[in-house]
């Protein structure tokens, strides 16, 4: 490979990353509001079949690095909080999926070797921030029904809806 198609590879996923995420900062958390559900199976398969809980902690959150909110630890308890950071989760893995649908453009300059390569990576650097978004919202979904004291129930839409 040529010096032009390793320095592609090398700045262009960054380039990528960072990017999209400034974009998604960008957009208004209100257009990431909509109905929610609690299902706490799908949480569970979540916890049992990827064992989010024992390596989400790991991940790096690039938010803050671009102005962002944080994702890491909850900042507050209240229902306004966590209704935001539900929107925040949505955000996040909106903006991981469409770093994850970059990937062929790093076909049309890369061998067959070199596109499997950029593939392992597109799919390390971005589903297991998919899975701990998802697995996130799940969690303030059940625990914003509990504030509002609707065990087992949807949250308040009007909440999830004011930002």
């Amino acid at each position: 490979m040529t010096f032009w198609v390793w320095t592609a590879n090398l700045l262009g996923w960054p380039l990528i990353h960072v990017s999209i995420a400034r974009v998604f900062l960008l957009i208004p958390l209100r257009h990431f509001a909509f109905k929610n559900s609690s299902r706490d199976r799908e949480e569970a398969f979540y916890r049992k079949v990827f064992a989010v809980r024992l390596w989400k902690a790991r991940l790096p959150d690039g938010a803050p690095w671009l102005g962002g909110s944080s994702k890491k630890r909850l900042s507050g308890r209240d229902s306004a909080y966590i209704a935001n950071f539900i929107l925040e989760t949505r955000r996040a893995e909106l903006a991981h999926w469409c770093m994850l649908a970059c990937l062929p453009v790093f076909f049309l300059w890369n061998p067959v070797w070199a596109r499997w390569v950029m593939t392992a990576y597109a799919g390390a650097a971005n589903v297991p921030c998919i899975v701990a978004q998802r697995y996130n919202r799940l969690v303030m979904i059940r625990i914003l029904a509990k504030l509002e004291g609707k065990k087992g129930k949807e949250p308040h839409a009007k909440l999830i809806h004011r930002f």
